[in-house]
């Protein structure tokens, strides 16, 4: 992939592939790989299950971004995972969680669960509402394998700016998880904008909902990565803005 101008402009929002702008990795939502049963509705922003392509294995340790859909009463029977953080931001509706590990939760929008799988957990998340409910499920690779199994959830009101979700010291009320990532998420008002914060290393913004129009034109289920040590021109320090829509999103530090 060849770099090209600084700005991702709209005429480019009908690529095939991902384009690569000066630092700046674009994933369209409508270039995610998708999974359609009739319990669940699934966009995967990296190669998934029997969904694969080479050039999309994931960013940095980022490894997995689904973007789920699950029916009323259906979810994810008990399967196992190992040496990897799965991480679920609970956007809408509530989901069911039981694991080898003894536990047993309800987790509900606005809460962020975040679990070690290390050396082996089975577990399970099962819709058990009468009403759909969305989530994203984010699989990260630890620092080391082989660590032990750990789990923990917790609601986190949303204030204005960046409400940290990961960080390795906890900063704010934060969960940590087995590798140094920090996560935010943030929820813009009609035309609110938001300065980044300091970045290092690799960077992801993933839209959940809305869209922005400065310094990028990006929409639900888009997604940009680039690395805040290169040139990324102007853009990457110019604040986020939202449309008339308003906008939320993730954006991960990745080291």
């Amino acid at each position: 992939m060849t770099p090209t101008t600084a700005a991702i402009p709209a005429s480019h929002r009908d690529l095939a592939q991902a384009l690569v702008v000066d630092a700046l990795v674009l994933r369209l939502a409508a270039q995610r790989f998708h999974s359609q049963l009739d319990w669940l509705d699934s966009w995967h922003s990296f190669s998934f299950s029997s969904h694969y392509d080479p050039a999309w294995m994931g960013f940095g340790p980022l490894r997995v971004i689904n973007d789920d859909t699950i029916a009323a009463g259906q979810g994810f029977g008990m399967h196992p995972h190992r040496d990897m953080e799965i991480i679920t931001v609970m956007v809408q509706g509530e989901l069911h969680h039981r694991d080898s590990m003894g536990h047993a939760e309800v987790l509900r929008a606005g809460e962020v669960q975040r679990m070690s799988a290390g050396t082996g957990v089975v577990h399970s998340e099962i819709n058990g509402s009468d009403q759909p409910c969305r989530l994203l499920q984010i699989w990260i690779e630890p620092s080391a394998p082989g660590i032990a199994p750990a789990y923990e959830q917790k609601p986190f009101p949303l204030q204005r700016g960046w409400t940290p979700l990961l960080d390795p010291q906890r900063h704010a009320g934060a969960l940590a998880i087995q590798r140094p990532v920090r996560l935010w998420r943030t929820q813009l008002l009609a035309g609110e904008s938001v300065e980044l914060p300091d970045l290092s290393g690799l960077a992801w913004l993933q839209m959940i909902d809305g869209a922005l129009e400065q310094p990028w034109l990006l929409q639900r289920g888009d997604g940009l990565g680039w690395s805040p040590t290169r040139t990324a021109g102007d853009a990457a320090r110019t604040p986020l803005r939202a449309t008339a829509g308003g906008a939320d999103l993730l954006l991960f530090a990745l080291h």
